[in-house]
């Protein structure tokens, strides 16, 4: 599937080098078409899946006559199906996505991690849909596959803008409930919810059976708050401004911030979702070369 793409926030050496892993599913998918990926249903692959006994009506081609000379029973061999999958991408677009580092703005860099996954997955032949989230949905493309369904994904992500409160609780749960059964849902967002209400979120697309891949951002600033004199600190999210002295309360912060993390780890572990927590200074390539490693599956011995 060629691509020919030309948008200033992929880059191509990027997507060639990329280009040669696969997009994996931890989870057995239900798409349209054969595809890469683990099926829940039963189908006719090289992989096999387990035994199970016959019933009439089974297609007798499938006995497998070795079992049958052992135990004097009819035994179907079952193999794994192959299909495609979905990919929902979800890009948090409030306003404290556009906080910068060296002029890379967390929405810029969601902006590539998610164009990047969009492209490696439509290459392979997998669906794509993105879902923007402010306080609530403001663009929404189901997934499809497609060069020109892919094109128009790569369009709206050029033109997102980071502005408002934070609604990505609610878009979640609303995702949890759109979305049909068994879609890989990427999240991208700086996670500026209580733990407590984000467990609640993966919980419910968990119990949806949807793969649940996060892309956490932060920025250094924020995890070490290195700053050396009184700053007006601006709520980018639409509340007042605080001017405050870093060096009184420095140590405060570092401690909620360490509070933070730590509930979201325990969040994490309990839920089981594949988190990676990214400082926006990191080469977004690295990032997601690990992404797509940590998600090839192991061969079976």
């Amino acid at each position: 599937m060629a691509l020919q793409l030309k948008r200033d926030y992929l880059n191509q050496r990027v997507l060639e080098r990329l280009s040669t892993l696969q997009l994996h599913a931890r989870l057995p998918m239900i798409g349209n078409v054969s595809g890469k990926h683990r099926s829940p249903i039963r189908g006719s692959s090289l992989e096999f899946a387990e035994y199970r006994k016959y019933v009439p009506g089974d297609d007798t081609r499938r006995l497998d006559w070795r079992a049958y000379a052992r135990n004097d029973r009819y035994y179907i061999k079952e193999f794994e199906a192959d299909t495609n999958l979905r990919m929902c991408l979800i890009v948090d677009t409030s306003g404290s996505m556009d906080f910068a580092h060296n002029g890379m703005s967390k929405l810029d860099y969601a902006r590539r991690v998610a164009g990047t996954l969009a492209y490696i997955a439509a290459l392979q032949g997998d669906a794509v849909g993105l879902y923007c989230a402010g306080k609530e949905f403001h663009i929404e493309i189901p997934p499809k596959r497609s060069a020109t369904h892919l094109s128009a994904v790569l369009d709206e992500l050029g033109t997102i803008e980071a502005s408002g409160e934070t609604g990505l609780a609610d878009v979640l749960h609303e995702t949890a409930e759109r979305v049909p059964q068994r879609a890989l849902i990427v999240v991208v967002s700086d996670l500026f919810i209580e733990p407590g209400v984000v467990r609640n979120c993966f919980e419910h697309l968990r119990f949806r059976k949807h793969d649940v891949a996060v892309f956490h951002l932060m920025e250094q600033n924020e995890l070490e708050f290195e700053f050396d004199r009184p700053m007006r600190f601006v709520d980018m999210e639409g509340g007042e401004p605080i001017l405050a002295d870093p060096t009184v309360i420095g140590t405060q912060y570092r401690r909620a911030m360490e509070i933070y993390l730590e509930s979201m780890d325990e969040v994490i572990r309990d839920t089981e979702v594949d988190y990676h927590r990214i400082c926006i200074h990191e080469d977004y390539g690295d990032v997601l070369a690990r992404f797509l490693l940590g998600r090839t599956p192991k061969k079976r011995k």
